[in-house]
């Protein structure tokens, strides 16, 4: 009975082999070495280690990582992150500044200020303990003003009939000039917007010539001053007076609206004909 045990697998893997490179014609040996199963794995498994972290170096240290698929310029992505950074600081910029021009706009018509808390001006500052008041010094110079002003209307004097240069017109409505005259582009008057539901009033003595609905510009008045003079009052919500009125300057006549099919907002869109010719109001009316 044989009784010689059977060799283990790590044993196995230590038995020596000869590995011998002989000349084909003369059967010298040229090259042996005497390995074994371990060897070669450790050979193997060192070189594998070895390739693998030589091409992690190459990839992560040296440009040739940029072609490789989902791999990107490191000082492109810099650029764009300085980029998106220098975007944000822009918006804040542009929103500080339609703030600040809101904010102009609301103190000179005597409205609150309005505070946006998305907005960082200034972090040291309180601004909501700002309070906007009028003052009695602030009333008196605005009455200075206008009173001064409101014989500096005229831009053009010399080219104005002095018929209409010698007249004053009353304010038809208190906003903001939203588009200006441009006769190259058929627009005749200037549009102003101003709150919900705020009067429209003459801007002289007349009569009421038309006071109809119509498709592109909804509620539309006409008055009829002296001197051959028509002012024109569309988008009306609402009209007060009826043709053949007698209106003073001053008298209310409608009230701002959204009507018409070539309205896009509540607004009046407020024309000065002149012997057929229309002319610039804010040439003559201090808006």
């Amino acid at each position: 009975m044989n009784n010689k045990k059977k060799p283990r697998k790590i044993d196995r893997l230590k038995h020596k082999y000869r590995f011998v490179i002989l000349n084909d014609d003369t059967f010298e040996e040229k090259l042996s070495f005497r390995l074994s199963r371990l060897n070669v794995y450790t050979v193997f498994g060192v070189g594998s280690l070895f390739l693998i972290a030589l091409v992690t170096v190459l990839i992560a240290f040296t440009p040739l990582r940029e072609f490789i698929p989902g791999y990107t310029d490191v000082n492109l992505r810099k650029t764009g992150i300085e980029n998106t950074i220098k975007i944000d600081s822009l918006e804040n910029i542009l929103r500080q500044k339609e703030q600040y021009l809101q904010n102009i706009n609301k103190i000179i018509q005597g409205e609150p200020l309005v505070y946006n808390d998305t907005v960082v001006i200034d972090s040291n500052l309180n601004y909501k303990n700002i309070v906007n008041e009028k003052i009695p010094e602030d009333s008196l110079l605005r009455v200075m003003i206008e009173t001064e002003e409101k014989y500096n209307l005229f831009k053009t004097a010399g080219r104005t009939p002095s018929s209409i240069s010698s007249l004053i017109f009353f304010n038809p409505i208190k906003g903001i000039v939203t588009e200006q005259f441009n006769a190259k582009k058929q627009h005749f008057g200037i549009d102003l917007v101003a709150p919900k539901n705020e009067v429209i009033k003459a801007t002289l003595d007349g009569t009421v010539i038309f006071a109809e609905w119509t498709s592109e510009t909804g509620y539309v008045i006409q008055l009829q001053h002296a001197n051959n003079l028509i002012s024109i009052y569309k988008h009306n919500s609402v009209l007060h007076k009826k043709q053949g009125d007698k209106v003073k300057a001053g008298d209310v006549i409608a009230i701002v609206g959204n009507t018409g099919e070539l309205s896009s907002g509540p607004h009046l869109h407020f024309e000065l004909w002149y012997n057929g010719i229309p002319l610039n109001p804010e040439e003559y009316i201090l808006f």
